[in-house]
């Protein structure tokens, strides 16, 4: 069966998810690759959309809404007495060359801060920062900045690509741990079913038992709409999915003695 139809019918047939166990396991595998592609659709597309922003932001604020000033000895020095903040749609901007703002004053999520020690910028709840110490004796000011913001503009897709790449590779590792502990429930749930199955079918069919969970997250994702208990539902669904599957499967005949 194409993995496309197969796609479609994990999504509301545990009997055919039952039929799919007797398939080779390289084609277990990819669809695991396409499951976890799926999922990361709404995510790459926000992290473009994010990254494409943030350099024209970046871009502008520096050339236009920003004192002079150069980064240097490990230190941000300008002419300004006063921590400055530029608001650019969803972006935020702090400049400050007095030391007055620290790590703590920066609480929202898509903040950039040149401050007087460090880089810093807030995404996803976390903070990343560089110490400008890091240059050694290079010396950067507004328009060795603005020129190296252009380098990444005309490569944004190439990092893009590769952040792509590394995303699918790290979720993939995750999607194929979560299916081997979800086998393992299977052993269980097979023995409360009276099945006959071993690891390798259940391993099988627990892959294709995470289709429904990962199609609905990937809708919500996509309408940006925060689903509370997230992870208790996907294994709650995921988990009922396979139950549901191993059902389908023939009990084995009673021995005549």
């Amino acid at each position: 069966m194409n993995i496309f139809k197969q796609l479609f019918k994990s999504i509301y047939s545990p009997k055919d998810i039952a039929i799919f166990r007797f398939q080779g396991i390289g084609k277990t595998i990819l669809y695991v690759f396409l499951l976890t592609l799926i999922s990361l659709i709404p995510p790459l597309i926000s992290i473009s959309t994010e990254i494409n922003a943030a350099i024209q932001t970046g871009k502008t604020v520096i050339e236009d809404e920003l004192p002079s000033f150069t980064i240097k000895d490990g230190q941000l020095k300008s002419s300004s007495k006063v921590p400055i903040t530029v608001e650019k749609g969803d972006f935020t901007v702090i400049f400050d060359s007095t030391g007055t703002v620290k790590l703590n004053d920066i609480k929202d999520d898509n903040t950039v801060a040149l401050l007087k020690n460090q880089f810093a910028f807030s995404g996803g709840g976390r903070i990343q920062t560089y110490e400008y110490s890091m240059l050694d004796s290079l010396k950067l000011s507004n328009k060795e900045l603005a020129g190296f913001i252009d380098s990444i503009e005309s490569s944004r897709y190439i990092i893009i690509g590769i952040a792509a790449v590394l995303i699918l590779i790290l979720t993939s590792a995750s999607s194929f741990i979560e299916i081997s502990i979800l086998a393992l429930i299977g052993l269980a749930l097979k023995n409360m079913a009276g099945r006959r199955l071993n690891y390798g079918q259940l391993w099988r069919m627990a892959a294709y038992s995470e289709t429904l969970p990962t199609i609905f997250f990937t809708i919500m994702a996509a309408i940006k709409t925060t689903v509370p208990n997230s992870f208790l539902i996907n294994w709650f669904v995921a988990i009922i999915v396979l139950y549901l599957a191993i059902n389908e499967i023939p009990k084995p005949k009673p021995k005549i003695k």
